[in-house]
C-alpha cells in the first residue's frame, strides 16, 4: 500500500477550510467539496477563517445549507467561510497547536481535513498530514489548490488563476483603448500593477491582450527579470514616439539590481513575505523624472482576484473539480496528496485532475519559464501564449437580479456547539 493511501475511515465527519487570499472561484472549490461530501453520506463542517477556526474551535455545520445555498457558492466570489494568513510552526517548536487539533478533531470526530489554499497552506496541509502518526490520531489530510499566483509546483495551472489572468487582459485592452483615445493631448504612459511577488504569471497573462509590437501591453515588467532602468526609459521613449503613447503591466514583485522590491514596505505578512507598497508609482514617477511624460497609473489590488463577473468558466470548473477530487481522495483513504490539474493536449484544449504528493509542492515555487519571456525581457513568447490562452476561455456569468447586479449567494454559517474550553495561541 502507498504511505499516502490508508484504509478508509470507516465513519467520521469532514473539515473543509480556506486559507491565504480568496479568489473568484474559491467558492466553487467549496460547493465541489460539500457536494460530493453529501453524495456519500458524510457531514462537512467548515472551519471559520481558516486554520484559526479550527485552532479556536470555531466550526461551520454546512449540512444546515440548503443544495441551493452550496450550489450559489459555484458562482460567488470571496471566501464563504472565512480566511486567514497564519503559518503553523513545526511539530517541535509548536506541539501545542498540534495537540489542540488534535483534541478538536477527536472531540468533533473529523477523520477527514481538506485545507484549500496556496504555497504556505500546502506546507501546513502536509504538517497536519503527519499528525495521525505522530499523535496518535487517525486522520487523513489533503491538500486543494488555490492561488491566483500559478505559482505552485507540479500541477499545470492553479485555480483562481485563470479568472484573475481574464480579468487583466480585458483590463489591459479596454484600459488601453482609452489611453490611446486621450494621448494627443493627454496621458502617454499607463502603468498597471498587478499582484505576483516572485512570480510574474499573472504580469504574463496582461500579455494575451495584444499580439503585434505596437498592440499593448508594450512592455511587461516580470520579477524573474531585474529591473533595467536605462531600457525601461529607453523603451518607454521608443514606444510613445512612435505609436503615441505606451501602456505598461508591472509584477509587484520587480525587483533592482540588489534584489531589493522597487515597492518594499518595511512591513511584513503573518506568512513573513515582505509587504509591497506599491511598484507603479514608483514607475510612473520615474517616467515623468526621466521622461516628462503625462502618466497615469492603476492597482486593482482585490479588484482582480474578485472579479467574479469576469471569471474564466475554464477556471471555475477547475476550482469545482480539485474540490470534488479532495473528496474523493480522502475518502478512499489518501492522506498527504493534492488534486493538481495535468494538461493533456494544447488544442483542443484538454486537462485531467490526479493526485500528487504534497511533498513535492509544499514550500516549492513555480516561476515562468525562461522560454516564456521574449528576448529584451519585456513581452511573452508564443509558448507562452499557448500555455495562457486556455485559460481565460469561456464565460461564467453569475445570475443577475432586477437591480442589475449580481446574484451571489449567502450562507447562514451555523456555527457547531464548542465541546472544549478556550485556547489560547
Amino acid at each position: 500500500m502507498s504511505p499516502n493511501r490508508r484504509p478508509p475511515a470507516p465513519t467520521g465527519n469532514l473539515l473543509y477550510a480556506q486559507s491565504g487570499g480568496v479568489t473568484a472561484v474559491i467558492n466553487a472549490t467549496a460547493a465541489g467539496v460539500i457536494e460530493a461530501a453529501r453524495g456519500q453520506g458524510v457531514k462537512v463542517y467548515a472551519a471559520r477563517n481558516g486554520i484559526l477556526g479550527a485552532l479556536r474551535e470555531e466550526l461551520i455545520d454546512t449540512s444546515k445549507e440548503s443544495a441551493a445555498a452550496i450550489s450559489a457558492l459555484r458562482h460567488t466570489p470571496g471566501g464563504a467561510f472565512g480566511s486567514c494568513r497564519y503559518k503553523l510552526k513545526s511539530l517541535e517548536d509548536n506541539r501545542a497547536e498540534y495537540a489542540r487539533l488534535i483534541d478538536v478533531f477527536s472531540a468533533h470526530d473529523i477523520r477527514w481535513f481538506l485545507y484549500n489554499g496556496g504555497n504556505d497552506s500546502a506546507d501546513t496541509a502536509l504538517k497536519i498530514s503527519q499528525l495521525g502518526e505522530a499523535m496518535g490520531y487517525d486522520i487523513r489530510c489533503i491538500g486543494v489548490p488555490k492561488t491566483v499566483d500559478n505559482d505552485l509546483a507540479v500541477t499545470d495551472c492553479c485555480p483562481g488563476f485563470g479568472s484573475v489572468a481574464k480579468y487583466t487582459a480585458i483590463s489591459t485592452l479596454e484600459a488601453s483603448l482609452d489611453v490611446a483615445s486621450m494621448a494627443e493631448t493627454s496621458t502617454k504612459v499607463f502603468i498597471l500593477e498587478v499582484m505576483g511577488r516572485h512570480a510574474g504569471w499573472i504580469a504574463a497573462a496582461a500579455g494575451l491582450a495584444g499580439e503585434g509590437e505596437d498592440e499593448p501591453p508594450h512592455i511587461i515588467l516580470f520579477p524573474e527579470n531585474t529591473f533595467d532602468e536605462a531600457a525601461f526609459l529607453a523603451k518607454v521613449k521608443a514606444t510613445v514616439e512612435r505609436v503615441g503613447w505606451c501602456t505598461v503591466v508591472a509584477s509587484e514583485g520587480v525587483r533592482n539590481a540588489a534584489g531589493q522590491f522597487l515597492a518594499e514596505a518595511g512591513t511584513r505578512d503573518a506568512f513573513g513575505h515582505a509587504q509591497l507598497g506599491g511598484v507603479a508609482p514608483v514607475l510612473a514617477a520615474l517616467v515623468k523624472e526621466k521622461l516628462g511624460y503625462k502618466y497615469h497609473w492603476a492597482l486593482p489590488d482585490y479588484l482582480q482576484r474578485s472579479a467574479r463577473n469576469m471569471a474564466s468558466k475554464t477556471d471555475a470548473n477547475q476550482a469545482y473539480a480539485v474540490g470534488k477530487a479532495a473528496v474523493e481522495y480522502a475518502l478512499a483513504g489518501m492522506n498527504a496528496v493534492m488534486p493538481v490539474i495535468t494538461r493533456t493536449s494544447d488544442a483542443p484544449y484538454r486537462w485531467k485532475i490526479e493526485p500528487a504528493a504534497l511533498d513535492q509542492i509544499a514550500n516549492r515555487e513555480k516561476k515562468m519559464p525562461a522560454d516564456f519571456l521574449t528576448l529584451d525581457g519585456f513581452g511573452i513568447t508564443a509558448a507562452a501564449r499557448r500555455y495562457l490562452a486556455p485559460l481565460i476561455q469561456g464565460e461564467a456569468h453569475p445570475p443577475h437580479g432586477r437591480n442589475g447586479l449580481p446574484k451571489y449567494g449567502r450562507l447562514k454559517n451555523t456555527a457547531v456547539a464548542k465541546k472544549l474550553p478556550a485556547f489560547k495561541h
